[in-house]
């Protein structure tokens, strides 16, 4: 991978480097998959499974947070193509990521199933095989 795509989504994965330090001075785990640290387990698990924000992974720059290790593995095609959007908006990535749900909000429909940037995960999540990441 580029140093340059690591370097522009670098102010979005400081936000998930946050998070992670939090998910592991809470008891949770970190490791290191294809390029993205991932974490589990600690606040962001307790924060994950509340609404409104129930999810089981998110992901911030090179950094997804999730519930546990069997979520990261379920969701994995799902948040790397979270990953890419990242390196592609750089820091302006969550901003429109959050003016995506208002939008589609505005317009009548769903913050979250309507936003783009998840109907674009999904779209790449269903074409992928759930392990094709890990190999």
């Amino acid at each position: 991978m580029s140093w340059w795509r690591y370097l522009w989504a670098a102010p979005t994965t400081a936000v998930g480097l946050l998070v992670a330090l939090l998910t592991v001075a809470t008891g949770g785990r970190a490791r290191r998959v294809r390029g993205v640290l991932e974490c589990w387990g600690g606040a962001p698990r307790h924060l994950l499974t509340r609404r409104p924000f129930r999810a089981s992974a998110i992901t911030l720059g090179h950094v997804i947070a999730g519930e546990s290790p069997a979520a990261l593995d379920r969701c994995r095609a799902h948040e790397h193509v979270h990953v890419r959007q990242a390196e592609r908006w750089g820091p302006l990535f969550i901003p429109a990521y959050l003016a995506a749900g208002l939008w589609a909000r505005l317009r009548g429909r769903h913050h979250y199933r309507d936003n783009p940037f998840e109907v674009e995960a999904r779209k790449h999540e269903a074409q992928s095989p759930p392990d094709a990441l890990d190999r």
